[in-house]
């Protein structure tokens, strides 16, 4: 398995990946399946912020996606953080969600963040919870019924994981610029 980043001649396997996602499950809340199009301006969106966004590739096929955005545009949250992961559904379990996430979590940290939220669409997401759990989260909380997708309400499970120190020290240089606002 290569971890690298993405480029945007892997637009449409991410769409083929994160679609997959949109129809069949509750992990995200959008409800139509983008197109590549739509998944390159995504991926050029996160990359212009330098922020990592990771695919894995397994026999020359990218196998799963995961990055880091910003968790909301305020500048007090700039040195914050959310990660999303999707991978391949015939390559679930296999270590790719922990690759990947592991390598988003270190380059962030080489970035200068403190926090990363993790944002769980289905409090009953067993494995994405587990995944998290691993490499450091923590539960926080559970939004109830956040979302409506497929004919019931959904929830969200919210995880957090400190980066270097966290709250611990006070911020150094680093954190986005989120235009002051």
């Amino acid at each position: 398995m290569i971890v690298r980043a993405a480029a945007p001649d892997d637009a449409e396997a991410l769409a083929v990946i994160y679609g997959h996602h949109v129809l069949t499950g509750f992990g995200t809340f959008e409800g139509e399946a983008p197109s590549a199009n739509d998944m390159a301006e995504r991926l050029a969106a996160v990359q212009t912020l330098g922020l990592p966004y990771l695919v894995a590739e397994i026999e020359g096929r990218v196998s799963g996606l995961a990055y880091a955005a910003p968790f909301r545009p305020r500048a007090a949250y700039r040195y914050t953080v959310e990660d999303s992961i999707y991978v391949a559904p015939d390559r679930v379990g296999q270590g790719v969600g922990k690759r990947l996430l592991g390598a988003v979590i270190e380059t962030c940290q080489t970035l200068g963040f403190r926090q990363m939220v993790a944002m769980i669409g289905d409090s009953g997401n067993a494995a994405s919870i587990a995944l998290h759990r691993s490499l450091g989260f923590r539960p926080v909380g559970v939004f109830e019924g956040l979302g409506y997708k497929a004919g019931r309400w959904v929830d969200v499970a919210m995880m957090q994981r400190a980066l270097n120190g966290g709250v611990a020290l006070p911020p150094g240089e680093g954190g986005l610029d989120l235009h002051g606002h």
